[in-house]
């Protein structure tokens, strides 16, 4: 085997991120956005997003603050809940939640006639505590959860914002960028769950593994 191949997990990542450095030509982003940033790209091969990526009301710095308060975070996607680090969770006192599984939520989804998305963030209203909403999949729960924060019922310390596809998905977007919520959005039409996983990790990794630098 060649010798310039990276086998060791830490080696590939490392080194993914030097690649990303080195493409972004010497690009100046703010230093608690700028590990997020990569680490979407890092996820995506995506280099738009370090243009897509929008930070409202000291995102990171609020984000952070949040985790380090043991925070619960709600994804609208098991996919997204799989993807965030439980090493990481665990080291902080955090959790991570997803609601979409949940009968007594598909049960008021359909009383309602709504999304199971939709009724997973009135479920997320009866959470305690510093609260990180990640939405990676449906536009649907973004647009609830901002009734949700105009009504009073709800008001989380981080949304991050990066539904996928085609339909209210930049709609939804601009919904929550136009509330005063420190938010993570990917605007436009990409995103995903991985990317909602991805920016959760960015900031739970900003704070386990700052020691390791």
């Amino acid at each position: 085997m060649s010798d310039h191949l990276y086998t060791a997990p830490h080696e590939i990542e490392r080194r993914s991120f030097e690649i990303i450095t080195q493409e972004l030509g010497g690009r100046a982003f703010d230093p608690l956005e700028e590990p997020i940033i990569k680490r979407v790209i890092h996820t995506t091969a995506d280099f738009s997003f370090a243009d897509t990526l929008a930070f409202t009301h000291d995102a990171a710095a609020r984000g952070l603050a949040a985790l380090h308060e043991g925070a619960t975070i709600v994804t609208d996607t098991n996919m997204a809940l799989s993807g965030i680090s439980k090493p990481a969770l665990a080291q902080l006192g955090c959790t991570v939640v997803c609601f979409m599984a949940d009968p007594q939520v598909a049960q008021a989804a359909r009383a309602a006639g709504t999304t199971r998305a939709h009724a997973s963030m009135d479920r997320a209203c009866e959470i305690s505590g510093p609260l990180i909403i990640a939405v990676g999949n449906a536009p649907t729960a973004l647009l609830r959860l901002c009734e949700l924060m105009d009504a009073g019922r709800i008001k989380p310390a981080l949304v991050i914002g990066v539904p996928v596809g085609f339909v209210n998905v930049v709609e939804a977007k601009d919904e929550l960028l136009a509330r005063d919520v420190p938010a993570i959005v990917a605007r436009g039409r990409k995103g995903g769950s991985t990317v909602a996983a991805a920016i959760v990790n960015a900031l739970l990794y900003e704070i386990t593994r700052k020691g390791q630098r």
